[in-house]
């Protein structure tokens, strides 16, 4: 039976950004199937004890600075450190992926040029002709989306995914979860192949 993996995330992170593509290449690979869930991060940093960059010491900030060139280098892909629309509310966005995966759509395409639009096309995720944009480039209804995406009901599964999340000892994002194992981080991408790859038994506390 294909494993399943939970995929927790938010449209405004670099981290979601630079791991999508090799999350989407390590799912291919093992056949894996994924449950998209987008978050409201800060109910997770609430618990997680994280905090925004902005508020982070002047080193961490710097260093966030760095890891973002290094892990673009690393993946291959192209990155703005300091975007035009950054910071950004991503709350629109994160309904929009909600919306599509209510109605039974696969979102991951989508969703890669969303992260690629605020991080290498200085494009502003919070203006909804932004996210029409590449909903309609991935042939969906982007009046039918748009429209779900503001309904009491998708407001509802983001903040059900982010207890979720919760509960599922996610730290930030992107967290994916494997058979009770949370993976934080693009970097545990690499992880989580090994985990698919073995069929090992999940890690616990």
């Amino acid at each position: 039976m294909a494993a399943t993996v939970d995929y927790y995330l938010t449209s405004a992170s670099p981290f979601t950004y630079l791991g999508h593509e090799a999350l989407r290449a390590v799912l291919a690979r093992h056949g894996a199937t994924v449950r998209v869930k987008p978050i409201n991060l800060m109910g997770v940093w609430e618990i997680s004890g994280a905090v925004p960059p902005a508020k982070r010491p002047p080193v961490r900030q710097r260093l966030r600075l760095v890891e973002l060139q290094r892990i673009a280098d690393f993946r291959g892909l192209p990155i703005n450190t300091k975007p035009k629309h950054w910071p950004v509310d991503p709350l629109l966005s994160d309904h929009v992926i909600a919306a599509l995966v209510a109605a039974g759509h696969e979102p991951m395409g989508y969703m890669g040029r969303i992260f690629a639009a605020v991080w290498a096309n200085e494009e502003d995720i919070a203006d909804p002709a932004t996210l029409a944009k590449h909903l309609e480039a991935e042939g969906f209804d982007a009046e039918a989306i748009l429209a779900a995406a503001k309904t009491e009901a998708i407001a509802n599964i983001r903040a059900q995914n982010t207890k979720d999340a919760v509960t599922a000892d996610a730290v930030g994002v992107p967290t994916y979860v494997l058979n009770g194992e949370a993976f934080f981080g693009q970097d545990r991408v690499e992880y989580l192949d090994r985990a698919l790859a073995t069929g090992r038994q999940p890690f616990s506390a």
